[in-house]
């Protein structure tokens, strides 16, 4: 019997969600044959079999969250001699002290409770909500008490009774989708970056005049050689710079070893929208790529986030975020950190507005750009001065690297 474990996907992925099973217990397998859908950090992928036998025991339910090393799932190898009775699963060993002596379940959690596992946010999360953190059993790597274990503690009595008040009370048909799969990353991910992190939103007002006629004047060429031009790597392109000078934004916190973290690269992530929800597609190494090479990778990566291709690496390393609402509509918003990231650009439409010039009124391309930012990292002066920096490359784009 072999206990295949949830192998180690991918760099930082402590844990991923089961998608779908795609066998069943029974199942023949061949070594190398898919056996489950994993999504971990946004991207789903198939974990194949280590060897070729029979499934004995599924050990997870599609839309539960495993951890790296868990069991998946038992396999029956077909070099197991055939006249083997069955092999039942068998239980756990009893929890046994250092001298081999069997202990209670409870008499284990309070040895463990005595070193208490957690970073100082999660530490001062569980202050904020009055949890005592030796109370909170730990589902974090390595025995770390997590941001969510906190909240269950605090909630956890609360959600059955305000639940089944819901249900009790309601007044009309109801529909009932289970938070899972992509859905369910994205609001972990959210709340982990609004309890975190203090975050601040800055808007500046742009003049695109001179860039949305030289976008016209460049588009034409790109399409010949099919490539769609769009302003989103115009706006790349005016970042590096402005992150290069003002390097608190190209950057991320070690909570847990109190430091700041400055990035000497720049890999730019690119919220893009799917069926499914918002993935953050990243374009790695954007300082060395001109306009013409950064218009093919984003439209590579987007076609991907939508199509579900995207790999692991296509989602990871981000160093700053863009997000993009002009196609949709809206004045500005509030864009949340793609954490561990401590700021990201929202971009919003264009749009021919009166703006005064020399006393004169004139109609230009205007728009607006907010920075979203961890004021714990840096100040409403660095960001204020950062927006400007985009300003002045955007507003004069002869000052952009531009190859057609």
């Amino acid at each position: 019997m072999y206990e295949f474990r949830l192998p180690d996907t991918g760099e930082g992925v402590a844990e991923g969600e089961v998608v779908k099973w795609l066998v069943k217990e029974g199942t023949e397998v061949k070594e190398n044959q898919p056996l489950v859908e994993i999504m971990t950090d946004k991207v789903n992928v198939e974990i194949p079999s280590p060897k070729a036998g029979t499934i004995l025991k599924l050990m997870a339910r599609e839309g539960e969250v495993v951890k790296v090393g868990q069991v998946l799932i038992v396999i029956k190898e077909k070099s197991e001699i055939a006249s083997t009775p069955p092999q039942t699963i068998s239980p756990p060993e009893p929890n046994r002290s250092p001298t081999g002596k069997v202990v209670s379940a409870s008499a284990l959690e309070s040895s463990q409770l005595r070193e208490i596992l957690a970073t100082p946010a999660t530490r001062k999360l569980a202050r904020d909500l009055g949890v005592d953190l030796t109370l909170v059993h730990p589902t974090g790597p390595g025995g770390r008490i997590t941001d969510e274990d906190v909240r269950s503690k605090m909630k956890g009595a609360q959600v059955t009774t305000v639940s089944s008040a819901m249900k009790s009370t309601a007044i009309g048909p109801e529909e009932r989708i289970s938070l899972r799969g992509l859905r369910r990353k994205i609001a972990e991910r959210m709340m982990k970056s609004q309890s975190i992190s203090a975050q601040v939103t800055h808007v500046e007002e742009i003049d695109m005049t001179e860039l949305v006629q030289l976008r016209e004047k460049t588009k034409a060429a790109t399409e010949k050689r099919g490539i769609k031009l769009t302003y989103i790597p115009f706006i790349i392109k005016a970042l590096v710079p402005a992150l290069t000078q003002f390097p608190y934004l190209n950057a991320t916190l070690d909570d847990e070893k109190q430091e700041i973290v400055l990035k000497k690269y720049y890999n730019i992530g690119i919220a893009t929208a799917t069926e499914q929800g918002l993935l953050v597609p990243v374009v790695r190494n954007a300082d060395h790529k001109t306009i013409i090479q950064l218009a093919e990778e984003v439209a590579r990566l987007s076609e991907k986030a939508r199509a579900g291709q995207l790999t692991l690496d296509e989602v990871q390393g981000g160093t700053f975020t863009i997000t993009n609402i002009g196609g949709v509509g809206g004045l500005f918003a509030t864009p949340i950190l793609n954490w561990p990231e401590v700021g990201i650009l929202g971009v919003y439409k264009i749009t021919k507005r009166p703006i005064v010039r020399e006393n004169q009124v004139i109609i230009r391309d205007m728009t607006n750009l907010s920075i979203s930012f961890d004021h714990r990292v840096l100040d409403g002066e660095m960001a204020a001065n950062f927006m400007n920096l985009v300003k002045q490359h955007l507003e004069d784009p002869k000052m952009l690297l531009i190859e057609s």
